[in-house]
This record gives structure tokens, C-alpha cells and sequence, in this order.
């Protein structure tokens, strides 16, 4: 009987094969058409799965196991960014100003050859396993909101699991931890309304510039004086624009930013602790705002059991050595979506090493993955596929 390193190894240049073709052919949320159209030839030639398209740019594929068992879904994104790549390797992105910099190529990859270990050894799986190749989880509302709202891939499902490669991990080594794992990334919007003047009489306009920067500094006394120390709260200001020229004082100055929570209760908090500073700011200045708050995706909370079935197919598959308890994120992520259906949890695979150049951060344009992680997650999604999918389903 061949052992599960076996079984990857055997698959390890079809990963890269997958892997390099999805990163030369990148498309951002919503128009993965020929992601999907690729994903979906790939899947036709593997035995015993039942395909559909939910989506116009998502794949389905699912496998009916030869014992009883639960419904588990697997999870993998497909979409890219719109940046402009700057690595030189030969399998650098075709398409201008569009990559794959946050190693969605890789889960797509790895996800393609759990599908064909899946396939090939039916006889050990129990239940049900289906495998989602999702659109547009860079692009909010998201492609699992799509999908779990109007469609009906979450019937019957019973538990849910899902990896992101980690460029600040160690290749091949594997995070997991219960409860509250990514951040809810939520938006928000400001224009200051001043009145213009000359730069040389200021006390004949209101600056907004002036009112913007009061604003910005005294957001951070939110974190600092409002929340307790114990409660994660991220507030970033992160676009500043006004004025035109040297001598003018404008009218205007537009912020956006990005507000980071895990408590369900602090984030139905922030929008009024945040207008409250902004109102008291722009009053006290003789200015006046529009301020816009926009909900993004909800805080990611690992289930507790799962998390735990996790943790034990990591330390069978990858070993103590190789094991770590995950750090919370402050990085949203829309998985959180199917959480809300089912329990489940969300797992990082390290892809970072010094000798494929691949530490760079998620999002930058040198952003690349060492490829040795590639068998690591097809392992480790395999594996929790069988483990999961074996006994009766867990109460909700």
C-alpha cells in the first residue's frame, strides 16, 4: 500500500505544471473564465466526479466516498490581482497588470490534486467530498457570499476546511488554532468639506487638510483610549488627497481606510465610535463631512473540534517539527462566509524559503511561493478530506 508522501511526490510536477500555467494566465474576481474553463478540462479527465458550474466563473466537483460518512467541503480560491508582476521568471503572468499575488494559484493547484488523489482512491473516502473552486475572494461582497446566498452548495454540507499558503511561514510547515483567526476588513469613507482660501490667509478658510490630519491622529486615540487592551482593533487611514497646487487652501480632502476587528460586538461599535471623533474634529473647526461605513467580510472564527481534527492531521502528516499554533491575522478573508453554514476551519501552509526568493509579502509584485509547499497542502487537504469525512456529523 503506498503511503500519502508517496502518492505526492508522484503528483509533484502536475502541482507545478497546474501551479505555473494558473500564474501565467492570471484573471482578478469575476471575469475567471478561462481559470474556470482550464479548471474544469482538468477535472473532466479525472474518474468518478460529478461536475457543475454554481458560477459562471466558479467549478464544483464532487465525489461520493464508498463508506458513509459527513458532507466535508474543500475550499480554493482561483482569482488574481490587478498588479503588475515584476518577477522575470519564465512563467511570469501574461495578462498586464493582472498576478497572482497572494499564491491563489497555489491553492488552486493544490486543490486539482487532491481532486485526482480523491479520485483515484475512492475506496477511502467516506461520506461526501466536494471541492469549490471559488471566484472573487479578493473583491468584496466576495465570490463564497455568491455562493452560499444563491446557490445551493452548502445543503447537506456538514463541515468545511480550506488553506492559504503563507509566504511568512517556513515552506512545509502547517498553522492551525481555534476560535477567532482573521479579521472582519472593513471600509471606510470621509470627504471634509472646508472652505478654499489663499495659503498665505489661512484664517480667512477652514483647511481641510488641517481638519483631515486632526482627524487621522485622533482616530488612533479610539485604539488607544476606547477599546481594552485585550480587544483587537486595527484603524488605518490609508488615502489622504486634497489640494492642488502650493498656494491654494482647497475646499475638500477625501480619507479612506480600512477598520480590523475580530468581537462581532466591538465591530457593530466601531462606525459610531469613529463618527463620533470625526464630528467632534470637524465641528470644532467649522467644517463639515460625509462619512460612509461599509460592512466587509465577517471575522473568521475556526470552529474548536475542527480545529483540532486539523491539528492532529497535521501532526500525522507533517510532524511535530513542522507543526505551529497559527497567530491571528489581521487579513480578512471571505471563507468566513461558508462558516456561517457549517463548522469548520481555515489552516495556513508555510511557502516561504530564502532559495525560491519567495518571503515577499502577499500582495507585492515579487510575491511568489517555494513550490515544495505545494505537496505539503495537497497532503494535508487530502488527508483532512478523509479525516473529516469519517463518523456522524457534529451537532451545530
Amino acid at each position: 500500500m503506498t503511503t500519502l508522501e508517496d502518492r505526492s511526490a508522484g503528483l509533484r510536477e502536475q502541482l507545478r505544471a497546474w501551479r505555473r500555467h494558473l500564474h501565467m494566465h492570471p484573471e482578478v474576481g469575476f471575469h475567471e473564465v478561462e481559470t474556470a474553463r482550464y479548471i474544469e478540462s482538468q477535472l473532466r479527465e479525472l474518474p468518478g466526479l460529478t461536475l457543475s458550474r454554481p458560477t459562471e466563473t466558479s467549478v464544483l466537483a464532487v465525489l461520493k466516498g464508498q463508506k458513509p460518512g459527513r458532507t466535508v467541503l474543500l475550499r480554493a480560491d482561483i482569482d488574481a490581482l490587478p498588479i503588475q508582476e515584476e518577477n522575470t521568471f519564465e512563467f511570469a503572468s501574461k495578462n498586464p497588470g493582472v498576478m497572482h499575488a497572494c499564491g491563489h494559484d497555489g491553492h488552486t493547484a493544490i486543490l486539482l490534486g487532491v481532486a485526482r488523489l480523491l479520485s483515484e482512491h475512492p475506496e477511502e473516502v467516506s461520506g461526501e467530498v466536494r471541492m469549490i473552486f471559488q471566484h472573487a475572494e479578493e473583491i468584496g461582497p466576495g465570490g463564497a457570499e455568491e455562493l452560499v446566498m444563491q446557490t445551493g452548495l452548502m445543503d447537506g454540507v456538514d463541515v468545511v476546511t480550506g488553506l492559504h499558503l503563507n509566504s511568512q511561514l517556513p515552506a512545509g510547515v502547517v498553522a492551525v488554532k481555534p476560535g477567532a483567526f482573521m479579521a472582519a476588513p472593513d471600509m471606510i469613507e470621509l470627504t471634509i468639506q472646508g472652505r478654499g482660501g489663499h495659503g498665505a490667509h489661512p484664517e480667512e478658510a477652514v483647511d481641510p487638510i488641517a481638519v483631515g490630519a486632526q482627524v487621522v491622529t485622533n482616530l488612533q486615540h479610539i485604539v488607544s483610549r476606547h477599546v481594552g487592551a485585550q480587544d483587537a482593533l486595527v484603524i488605518s487611514v490609508t488615502y489622504f488627497q486634497s489640494g492642488s497646487t502650493h498656494n491654494v487652501i482647497p475646499d475638500t480632502a477625501r480619507l479612506m481606510g480600512t477598520v480590523r476587528t475580530f468581537d462581532p460586538e466591538l465591530r457593530q461599535k466601531a462606525p459610531g465610535l469613529i463618527e463620533r471623533v470625526i464630528k467632534g474634529v470637524c465641528e470644532a473647526h467649522g467644517a463639515t463631512y460625509d462619512f460612509k461605513y461599509e460592512f466587509g467580510y465577517r471575522p473568521l472564527i475556526n470552529t474548536d473540534w475542527v480545529a483540532e481534527e486539523l491539528r492532529q492531521v497535521a501532526l500525522d502528516t507533517v510532524g511535530e517539527e513542522r507543526f505551529r499554533v497559527a497567530k491571528p491575522t489581521m487579513g480578512g478573508e471571505d471563507f468566513s462566509a461558508y462558516l456561517e453554514k457549517a463548522p469548520g476551519a481555515y489552516f495556513n501552509v508555510g511557502s516561504g524559503s530564502e532559495e525560491a526568493d519567495s518571503r515577499w509579502p502577499h500582495h507585492h509584485p515579487r510575491f511568489t511561493i517555494d513550490e515544495e509547499s505545494l505537496e505539503t497542502g495537497a497532503q494535508m487537504l487530502y488527508a483532512a478530506a478523509l479525516r473529516l469525512g469519517a463518523g456522524e456529523p457534529e451537532p451545530r
